[in-house]
């Protein structure tokens, strides 16, 4: 690891933006390529996340490690490709990225080498789904199937909305064909949090806990969004449940998709519920947390790069354990009125220059750059995070920074991280 390397950091998130924006402080990296990057990143190629051919061209051309950030390209085996053409790359092949692009693979994934989550059925008819709900005594979650951009998830409370969910998914088509088959599973109430690990394929090393905010509205009313904001660490996972998660969960998943031949290598995220002092897996995600990678990365003192580079080289038990600072960041996501349906893009944004300070960074996500000015161009737009002694400090310096950043439809909750503040 002498010579510098240049790294590629495939998707246009906030995610990735503060990927790149920790792995350019590493000693081992030149230059930090994105693609296609959004309106604050440098260096950005004009290549869609999901042109596997094009990717891995510009990657042998310009001599890159590759960084996969979203969920689509991993599910369309872009790992397998690059290590087909001898190209490093970090992240899950197609086979391990099932734990998140099929929610039936995972649960029965689950089910199958006894790792605790939800009671659950798997439909594909209409007919059967909506005669299974109204035999049920308890409220229940309807999952799409397939990826649906952390949005294809309805918790019900009863059996009307349990049936509209299915008709949504089912004969409207929201989804499209990731809800051709759904999954339907016991509603378990608790408190949610996000625990995330860096695999190789046999060693697990876990990142610092954390916890997103799912929902768009104060106090977790209204539809899923991809995360409204996000903090770390959290008081919710005390040292001694983090152990359990880390062994009965992500060591135990690691083991057993090797024991059934596919090596999980790349951050393995579970969503989990916790009720009387269990965790419950409600979901994988194979990639990063996007917007829990913001608050993470903020806080994390060891080097990105080596980490990634040795999970993709299978020698991660020979770093020990993630360096972290003593602080906790919270990210609040700046998103525009309207999302997570319709919203208007093409808007002015001002003060991001402001809003950025010692402690504080603002990730882009949904932006662009147009003659040298900062437009709205998605649904969560940027990522404002901010570090603090602790949460309540964090809370204050991220909305102090957020409060200099303005647009016309600019949309933000008031509330992130203060859920948290109950357990410190």
């Amino acid at each position: 690891m002498d010579l510098l390397v240049n790294v590629l950091v495939v998707g246009s998130g906030g995610r990735e933006h503060a990927i790149g924006w920790k792995l350019s402080q590493s000693k081992h990296v030149d230059k930090v390529f994105f693609a296609p990057g959004n309106g604050g990143t440098e260096n950005n190629i004009p290549i869609q996340a999901e042109d596997i051919d094009a990717l891995a061209e510009f990657a042998k051309t310009n001599h890159c490690f590759t960084i996969v950030g979203p969920e689509a390209p991993l599910s369309k085996g872009i790992v397998d490709a690059f290590v087909q053409k001898g190209l490093p790359i970090f992240g899950p092949t197609k086979k391990a990225a099932q734990l998140e692009s099929s929610k039936i693979w995972a649960k029965q994934f689950m089910q199958r080498n006894d790792i605790p989550t939800a009671p659950f059925g798997i439909f594909d008819n209409y007919t059967d789904a909506k005669n299974y709900v109204n035999s049920l005594n308890y409220p229940v979650v309807i999952k799409a199937d397939g990826l649906a951009a952390g949005k294809g998830v309805i918790v019900c409370t009863d059996s009307k909305e349990a049936l509209s969910a299915i008709d949504e998914m089912m004969v409207k088509n929201s989804f499209g064909s990731a809800g051709a088959k759904i999954v339907i599973e016991k509603r378990i109430d608790g408190i949610e949090a996000s625990y995330i690990a860096l695999c190789d394929g046999t060693t697990a090393v876990p990142m610092a806990t954390s916890q997103d905010h799912k929902r768009v509205f104060d106090d977790d009313l209204g539809p899923n969004t991809g995360g409204m904001g996000a903090y770390s660490p959290t008081g919710i996972i005390t040292d001694d449940l983090a152990r359990q998660i880390q062994k009965d969960v992500i060591e135990k998943t690691v083991s057993s998709m090797k024991k059934e031949g596919i090596e999980f290598s790349g951050f393995l995220y579970a969503g989990i519920m916790i009720q009387d002092g269990k965790p419950y897996v409600l979901e994988f995600n194979t990639r990063m947390g996007d917007p829990e990678c913001q608050p993470i990365l903020m806080r994390m003192d060891s080097d990105l790069y080596e980490y990634l580079y040795a999970s993709s080289k299978g020698t991660l038990s020979s770093l020990g354990q993630i360096s972290w600072k003593n602080k906790t960041a919270v990210c609040i996501v700046l998103a525009s009125k309207g999302y997570p349906e319709s919203y208007p893009k093409n808007e002015p944004i001002s003060g991001i220059d402001n809003a950025v300070g010692n402690d504080a960074m603002v990730f882009h996500a949904g932006t662009k750059l147009e003659n040298g000015v900062v437009l709205s161009n998605g649904g969560r737009v940027l990522g404002v995070t901010a570090l603090g002694d602790t949460l309540s400090n964090a809370i204050s310096n991220a909305y102090s920074a957020a409060q200099k950043i303005n647009w016309s439809s600019k949309y933000c909750r008031m509330d992130i991280g203060k859920k948290g503040l109950r357990y410190v």
